[in-house]
Order: structure tokens, then C-alpha cells, then sequence
């Protein structure tokens, strides 16, 4: 049976995007979509999302990891199946959208006359589980992370250390992604370890809002702030509220763009 699939990327985070409202997609297929998700013999991506319909709202995303296995919430996915919802009048420039974490608020803030780039803010969870370790901060935003301030984030055997991390007994029993961070001036300097994929991703979503959120547990800043990151694949905001107890109205905007369309027998 023939697919029609999407390939996006928010800042490097790609996937491939299906839209799947007529549930023909085998998605307990575990083999099928790793296989899809593998860069030499597939089409190559991070995670695999399928748009479906939802009772509440106006669809819902499903997100695997390279893996094959259904994922935890994703920051980057969810601005790119928005940007793709709302390409392909799934939903208009303002939407809901259901996840395995939740209901979600998503907003295209810009796009080209094509319809293939876009600046999108979508909400995240609450956020009030949080673990200080000497050696690193444990933080759940969706999907649960590690995070580990650094001195030389270019110079981290992001691979090595973060599969070691992303391991851990006191991330057990599903574990953690992992972030090195390092603090330059206003911005932050962030790369991932995600599990699912087991590699460095050149962008995570989630973990992007988890570098920012813990960015400010040590100091005195309250209220309103907004945190640029800066990721291998490109530029983000995290945008939230702080009142030393948990973190809310938290926003995720960067850009998420449509790279092609193509059509793949299954």
C-alpha cells in the first residue's frame, strides 16, 4: 500500500510525518518504522509522527523514536507536525493538539508564501519534578533529562558520556536524555544525547526547555523570562514562568521547516 510521507526538521530534529487520520499505518510495527528511521537503508530520521484524529482536538500526534518504540512528549515534532497540520488544512495557524503527555497549544508565527518554512511556539506541561544531583540536574518536561552544565560543550564526548549518563541507575528504569550546557552571555549552548535514538541529535526540544528551565534554578530570577538556545542545528526561545516552587507557561518557538514529500510502498 502506498504512503505519502513528509520529511521536516526543526532545527536538525527530523521526522518523518505521515498523515495518518484513516489509522491504515501499521504503527505496532516496530521493525517497519526503525526501518524507516534508518539513514543508509531508509529514509532516515530521528523519529517517525503520525497525525490522526482526535475527539478534543484539532488531531492528535503520535511520535516514535528511531527505535520503532512509541515515544515520550517531543518538542521539535510537535512544532513540525503543527507546521505540516496546518500546510495541509489539518488545522489553522492556531491548534490543539493531543500527545502521550497531553493537550498541547501550538501557533505558526510565520511561513513563506510555499508553506514549507515556519516559525512555530508550542506550549509544554508544567514542570515541577526535579532532582539536583552534584554532577548533573534530573528534570522532567515531557520526556525525563539529564542535565550537566559544562565548561566546553564543542569539546564533550557527547556520545560516550551521554550513553553512560542516559544509563543510569538513578534514571531507572527508562532512563534519561542527556544535555551538556554550557552558559555564554545570554544564550545557551546546548547538545543532546537522546535515548530512542542512542545518538547526539543536532537539536531536542524537550531537552532544549529542560537547559533552560534549570538554567535559572540557582539563581534569584523570578516571573516572566525568555531563554535563547543554541543548538548544532540551529537557534531556539524557551519561553516560561518561575516562581521558585515549579516552572508554567512554558513555550518552545524556533523554526520548523517541510523538506519534502515523497511516497513509499508498505
Amino acid at each position: 500500500m502506498p504512503f505519502t510521507f513528509y520529511k521536516c526538521h526543526g532545527t536538525g530534529n527530523d521526522f518523518i510525518i505521515l498523515d495518518d487520520r484513516r489509522k491504515k499505518f501499521p504503527s505496532k510495527n516496530v521493525n517497519l518504522i526503525s526501518g524507516l528511521c534508518n539513514r543508509r537503508t531508509g529514509i532516515g530520521a530521528d523519529g517517525l509522527i503520525l497525525l490522526r484524529n482526535h475527539s478534543k482536538t484539532d488531531f492528535e500526534m503520535l511520535y516514535y523514536n528511531a527505535d520503532g518504540k512509541i515515544g515520550s512528549m517531543c518538542g521539535n515534532g510537535g512544532r513540525c507536525a503543527a507546521a505540516l497540520a496546518y500546510k495541509l488544512g489539518i488545522a489553522e495557524k492556531k491548534s490543539m493538539l493531543a500527545t502521550i503527555d497531553g493537550i498541547h497549544k501550538a501557533e505558526i508565527l510565520s511561513s513563506d508564501n510555499a508553506k514549507e518554512n515556519f516559525t512555530v511556539r508550542i506550549s509544554m506541561g508544567d514542570v515541577s519534578r526535579i532532582k539536583k544531583f552534584s554532577d548533573c540536574i534530573f528534570i522532567d518536561t515531557g520526556s525525563p533529562h539529564c542535565v550537566c552544565f559544562v565548561n566546553d560543550v564543542d569539546k564533550m564526548d557527547v556520545i560516550g558520556k551521554g550513553r553512560k549518563l542516559r544509563y543510569d541507575k538513578r534514571f531507572a528504569p527508562g532512563g534519561a536524555n542527556v544535555n551538556f550546557v554550557l552558559k555564554e552571555r545570554d544564550t545557551l549552548y546546548v547538545r543532546t544525547y537522546e535515548r530512542g535514538v542512542e545518538d547526539e541529535t543536532l537539536s531536542c526540544g524537550t531537552g532544549v526547555v529542560a537547559s533552560a528551565l534549570t538554567s535559572v534554578l540557582n539563581g534569584k530570577t523570578t516571573g516572566e523570562k525568555t531563554v535563547r538556545i543554541k543548538t548544532p542545528g540551529g537557534n531556539l526561545k524557551v519561553h516560561f514562568n518561575y516562581d521558585h516552587k515549579k516552572f508554567t507557561d512554558i513555550f518552545l518557538e524556533g523554526p520548523a521547516v517541510i523538506v519534502y514529500q515523497g511516497e513509499i510502498g508498505i
